[in-house]
C-alpha cells in the first residue's frame, strides 16, 4: 500500500512517516501542499494524509483541487484546529476523516486503514492466507505451517504484496511502487536483493518454493 503524506512539521511527519512504513506502507512525502499535488498527480496512492496549514497551497485547497481534478484518494486531514466549524470545513472541502493533533499514531493508522477498507469495500480482514503461509496484518508477524518467520519491516511489505496477489506475475516496477517510497531505476538489483532475502526465509525449508521466478516477466506467489 502506498500513502501520500502532506506535512510540513518536520518532526510530526518523520513520526508518522516511519509508523506507517513499519506498518507496510510506502510513503510519498511533501513539505507544502504545491509539491503534495504533484504527488497526487503523477502518482496513484492508497490513502492521503494532509495537514491543513501548509506553505504555498494550505491543505484544504489542496484537497478542493484533487476533486476538482478527480482524484478520488481517500483523505486524513491532521490539524490542530479542533473547533466543529472547522471539522465541518474539512469534510465540506473532500475530505474523509479529521484527526485532531495531537494524536495516538495507533488512532491515526486505524483511521487510514479504515478509509482504505471503507474505499476498496474490503473487509476488515487481519490476516493474508495463501497455502500454508499466513501474515498477521495486525501484529505483523508471518508463519509458514504453523513456524514462525522473522522478517524484516521491507520484508514484510513485500510479502504482504504479494500475498494480495497470489497467483498474478508481479513485475519489478510494480514491486518498486508498491514496497519502496520512490521510484528507483528499474535496472536495479534491489528487488531481487529482497526477493532473494524473502526466498531464503519463506521456502528454503520446505518442499514447495512458493515465490518462484518468471523469466522477463517478475515473481509470483505459487500456492500450489
Amino acid at each position: 500500500m502506498r500513502a501520500l503524506l502532506v506535512e510540513d512539521d518536520h518532526i510530526i511527519a518523520d513520526f508518522v512517516a516511519r509508523g506507517l512504513r513499519e506498518a507496510g506502507f510506502a510513503v510519498d512525502r511533501a513539505a507544502d501542499g504545491a509539491d503534495g499535488l504533484q504527488l497526487a498527480m503523477t502518482s496513484t496512492h492508497d490513502v492521503a494524509i494532509i495537514d491543513v496549514m501548509l506553505p504555498k497551497l494550505d491543505g484544504l485547497s489542496l484537497i478542493k483541487e484533487l476533486r476538482r481534478r478527480h482524484i478520488t484518494t481517500p483523505v486524513l486531514i491532521l490539524s490542530a484546529r479542533h473547533a466543529v466549524d472547522d471539522r465541518v470545513a474539512g469534510l465540506e472541502a473532500g475530505s474523509d476523516d479529521y484527526l485532531i493533533k495531537p494524536f495516538a499514531f495507533t488512532e491515526l493508522l486505524a483511521r487510514v486503514q479504515a478509509l482504505i477498507r471503507r474505499a476498496t469495500a474490503a473487509p476488515a480482514a487481519t490476516h493474508l492466507t495463501a497455502g500454508d503461509l499466513t501474515l498477521d496484518l495486525r501484529s505483523r508477524r508471518a508463519a509458514r505451517g504453523g513456524r514462525e518467520i522473522e522478517l524484516r519491516p521491507r520484508e514484510l511489505a513485500l510479502l504482504e504484496y504479494l500475498m494480495r496477489n497470489a497467483g498474478r506475475v508481479v513485475s519489478k516496477t510494480m514491486i518498486l511502487s508498491h514496497v519502496w517510497d520512490y521510484s528507483f531505476d528499474p535496472r536495479t538489483n534491489v528487488v531481487d536483493v529482497l526477493v532473494h532475502r524473502l526466498r531464503e526465509k519463506i521456502d528454503r525449508d520446505f518442499d514447495h518454493k512458493m515465490i518462484q521466478t518468471v523469466r522477463g516477466m517478475g515473481y509470483v506467489l505459487k500456492v500450489a
